[in-house]
């Protein structure tokens, strides 16, 4: 993928060529409507198969027998599921009416559930039976005992097994199925909210972030062409369905695209590569730990990667090394910066099997969604940008951006400019190579009002490498400088460090 494939990707691209898929499920019906009878989604951990067809026909037939429940555009509907089949057909089922899809990590504690559901006053909760030694039933009590707004339950479980007053999700399809199909009318606007996909938290508690179905499409366009989403690639979905990395990178891009989604329910090393080798996966994509759970499975050495063509990864800076053996997995490797608030990916490196050059920075921002360097906000206006290569705040305007943290305006206005820039908590700077990070800004320490990063200490620190094993660096109160600077070192062992 050369770098002038990125620059086609405009705002009049997605305006005419793209204009009849600005709506999440709009892509499933494109596709239904042009190969109805191919492979949307391949299940690896149940070796399933789902067409385009099915999926838009069962899509469409729960939209209905949801609507029939009473959920309207605007309501929210929490999902606590690994990534069935039946997940995604739920999903969509919601896009179609409007109905916002609120996706929960199943690894969270029943009060960080109850908290998500409050946050959004969902309507609607969706969890599982028994998985993962975890019986879910009991959480299904727990929100039902505390989360008086939620109305309806539907538990992906057999009618013995789900709590009382929870509708197995077998029944609703049943149901569903009892009726002609029908398009819903056509109430979902671009700019509508989609899906609700809670942050990760480094800044605080997760926050609700609400993406819409515009930013979505356009997120799926964008990364789509960049890393070679399309016909004839199998995407490996292997992340959780909570995440952006699993939904609107992922899941919903392989399917705008018009490629198949190989997923996995629930991630696992060894069936990620299992996967990889038996349904011919050519494209993956993946946070660093996750390779490194793979690279550390028994026969790694033995497994069969012929058919990969990229593999791309988000989420952290890695070494050298890791890049090279990246390659040793696919032909091309590729990486850029994705965030929630983003709607996933929003800066891309060309595909490239040169480790030195994908090393050198996070990529370049589309032309869809331009990316700029800025100095702080203040009382909701962004700043004026800075002069190039200088140090500031990553900044994104575009159709992409959030709609906003759902139910939290201050937050939002600590994060948007009222006139809709992005404010991404990132620092970094962009040159001729492309966008490059400096740290987060909540972290910049600030001595005597100079701006200091402390990963440029550490550096300088580390180079010391005959002297010093590791070294942190923090901020501290400092009586006289507002702020000081506090490095912590691990000393070689036998070696005695000076103050100079």
């Amino acid at each position: 993928m050369s770098s002038a494939s990125f620059t086609q990707v405009t705002p009049q691209l997605f305006a005419d060529e793209y204009g009849d898929r600005h709506l999440i499920h709009a892509a499933v019906d494109h596709w239904a409507g042009q190969s109805p009878d191919a492979i949307a989604i391949i299940n690896a951990s149940r070796g399933t198969t789902m067409t385009w067809k099915a999926l838009r026909d069962a899509s469409m037939l729960l939209a209905a027998e949801l609507q029939r429940m009473g959920l309207r555009k605007g309501d929210y509907f929490a999902a606590s599921l690994p990534l069935l089949n039946e997940h995604v057909i739920l999903e969509y089922a919601c896009f179609r009416l409007g109905v916002i899809h609120v996706p929960l990590d199943l690894r969270l504690q029943p009060a960080e559930f109850l908290r998500c559901l409050g946050l959004v006053n969902a309507r609607a909760f969706a969890f599982p039976g028994k998985m993962m030694g975890v019986d879910f039933g009991q959480l299904g009590l727990a929100v039902r005992e505390r989360c008086p707004f939620v109305e309806h339950f539907i538990q992906f479980a057999g009618p013995a097994e789900c709590i009382e007053g929870a509708i197995p999700f077998a029944s609703l399809m049943a149901r569903a199925d009892g009726w002609p199909l029908r398009a819903i009318p056509a109430v979902v606007h671009e700019n509508d909210g989609a899906q609700v996909i809670f942050t990760t938290g480094s800044t605080g508690p997760p926050k609700p972030a609400l993406l819409s179905h515009r930013g979505i499409t356009a997120q799926n366009l964008c990364l789509g062409v960049a890393f070679g989403f399309g016909p004839g690639q199998r995407v490996l979905c292997n992340l959780p369905p909570s995440h952006v990395g699993g939904q609107s990178e992922l899941l919903l891009t392989s399917l705008y695209m018009g490629g198949t989604a190989v997923t996995l329910e629930v991630f696992d090393a060894v069936k990620s590569l299992d996967a990889i080798e038996q349904h011919r996966v050519t494209l993956i994509g993946q946070i660093p730990a996750l390779f490194q759970m793979e690279w550390r499975t028994a026969g790694y050495d033995r497994r069969d990667f012929s058919s990969l063509r990229a593999a791309v990864y988000g989420g952290q800076a890695v070494p050298r090394p890791f890049l090279d053996r990246m390659l040793t997995m696919a032909p091309a490797i590729g990486t850029g910066l994705g965030l929630t608030e983003t709607s996933g990916f929003c800066t891309y490196t060309a595909l490239s099997g040169d480790a030195g050059l994908i090393s050198q920075n996070i990529g370049h921002a589309m032309p869809l969604y331009p990316v700029s360097i800025r100095h702080p906000m203040e009382g909701g206006v962004a700043g004026a940008e800075v002069p190039a290569g200088q140090v500031g705040h990553i900044c994104f305007e575009g159709p992409q951006t959030f709609l906003g943290y759902a139910g939290d305006p201050a937050a939002t206005a600590g994060t948007l400019s009222t006139s809709g820039v992005l404010y991404t908590g990132d620092m970094g700077f962009v040159d001729e190579h492309g966008l490059h990070l400096r740290g987060r800004a909540k972290w910049v320490l600030k001595p005597a009002g100079y701006q200091v990063f402390p990963g440029d200490v550490e550096d300088h620190f580390s180079q010391l490498t005959d002297k010093i094993a590791s070294v942190g660096v923090v901020g501290h109160e400092h009586a006289r400088w507002s702020e000081g600077i506090i490095a912590f070192v691990e000393k070689r062992p036998g070696v005695e460090l000076s103050e100079i």
